[in-house]
């Protein structure tokens, strides 16, 4: 596992597991993220502020947590901030499809991020 922000650890393309990325995707908040991400070019982060989740500041904190640990994302720490951003090539690498399955599966539900 690699560090991020500290000593938290995410899993590296090698141990992301179907598992955990499914139960992490299987939350609106969590996908909501990932969809909204998914729509910028690669590389781009966001701060975790700018999704607008309407949780609590500790709800969210969880979201992205459980983001980060399934491996979907990378977060960063700038001090007073944080960002994330999402790790397109090693899910598309590891799950051939998965995110495109996500977003043909929100748009056809009517939960598409624009």
């Amino acid at each position: 596992m690699k560090e991020a922000m500290g000593a938290e650890k995410i899993p590296t393309r090698g141990e992301l597991e179907i598992g955990k990325v499914l139960t992490a995707l299987s939350d609106p908040h969590r996908r909501r993220v990932v969809l909204a991400l998914m729509n910028e070019p690669d590389g781009i982060e966001r701060t975790c502020t700018s999704f607008e989740l309407p949780v609590s500041k500790s709800t969210s904190t969880f979201h992205f947590r459980v983001l980060r640990e399934a491996g979907l994302t990378y977060d960063l720490s700038y001090g007073n901030r944080r960002g994330v951003s999402l790790r397109r090539a090693d899910i598309d690498a590891r799950f051939p499809g998965l995110l495109d399955a996500i977003a043909n599966a929100a748009a056809s539900e009517g939960d598409a991020v624009s």
